[in-house]
């Protein structure tokens, strides 16, 4: 008899579920939680960090399009709903307080990224397995999770505040799939992918990974992800303020389809490309994907997927 698959034990906890139903069952009665609009969660942004900055690039039309995605196509679960506010909401946030950081700190600015070295190719290619092991070499300087999920402010100040959040926020999702884990390293202290770096200005497809928004990714995907790009680097020069190393090491798949873009703010930059069989990549990275996506969603279809 075969064992089930990462995909087939994944299954929310039974309290979890419980609540979904119960919500699902309400809004078929006609109360449901409200999608928020984009200049809602905006204006939350601002009174929770009391500051109004969110520095340069356009994020309002893409986020507009995510929402609107999210509440005709993503089919989320009362848990999504929560963890999509709760996200963007943190993302607005980080845009206002590293706006605000330049101008506190302004040499942040003048932080000169050179050679940075991007580890690119398929999705669950090794690719993360080579990040962590180029990050043992004390020349090397990979984003942290913490410092991507907390980045503010570019100093050493609250550090173990800031790390003990980001473990909060990691246990709750080890928390909501078990199996995640298994999929997937993630900690507070271990390097994390740099698409973080670009979430902020709202054209990433991280996105489009947690949740099922087909029109969203249609329109992301003819974007110019210059904006995205030049996030990319500011955030980069925030990180490098607190903590240098002689070399950055970043990895990112998506690198791959926006090489213009990244070369314009990372003229100088290196490549290493991993390879691997490309069917066991998809089959892969479909897993993941559709496990991640059964955390918001109730209906996920992993053929779809």
């Amino acid at each position: 008899m075969q064992s089930p698959t990462t995909l087939e034990q994944t299954r929310l906890p039974l309290g979890v579920r419980a609540v979904n139903r119960a919500a699902e069952k309400l809004a078929r009665s006609g109360f449901s939680v409200r999608f928020p609009t984009a200049s809602e969660l905006i204006d939350t942004a601002r009174r929770r960090t009391g500051l109004d900055d969110f520095g340069p690039g356009d994020f309002f039309e893409p986020l507009s399009r995510l929402l609107e995605s999210c509440q005709r196509e993503a089919r989320l679960n009362f848990v999504g709903k929560i963890a999509l506010r709760s996200d963007l909401i943190r993302m607005l946030s980080n845009r206002l307080l590293l706006e605000r950081d330049r101008h506190l700190h302004p040499a942040i600015r003048k932080e000169q990224i050179k050679q940075p070295l991007f580890i690119v190719g398929l999705p669950r290619s090794g690719t993360t397995l080579l990040h962590t092991l180029m990050a043992v070499d004390r020349n090397h300087r990979t984003p942290l999770t913490w410092e991507v999920m907390c980045p503010s402010p570019p100093s050493d100040e609250r550090i173990e505040r800031r790390i003990r959040e980001a473990r909060r926020s990691i246990g709750y999702l080890q928390w909501l799939a078990p199996t995640f884990r298994h999929v997937h390293a993630l900690a507070a202290e271990l390097p994390q992918e740099c698409i973080g770096l670009m979430s902020p200005s709202m054209l990433s497809d991280q996105l489009d990974t947690m949740y099922r928004v087909p029109s969203y990714r249609a329109w992301f995907f003819k974007q110019d992800l210059t904006p995205a790009y030049q996030l990319h680097h500011r955030f980069l020069q925030h990180l490098q303020r607190r903590c240098n190393g002689q070399r950055w090491v970043l990895k990112a798949p998506a690198h791959m389809f926006a090489l213009p873009a990244l070369l314009s703010f990372y003229p100088d930059a290196l490549f290493v490309q991993v390879h691997r069989n490309p069917l066991k990549a998809v089959a892969s990275v479909s897993s993941l994907v559709a496990i991640l996506r059964s955390v918001f969603s109730d209906h996920v279809d992993p053929l779809e997927v």
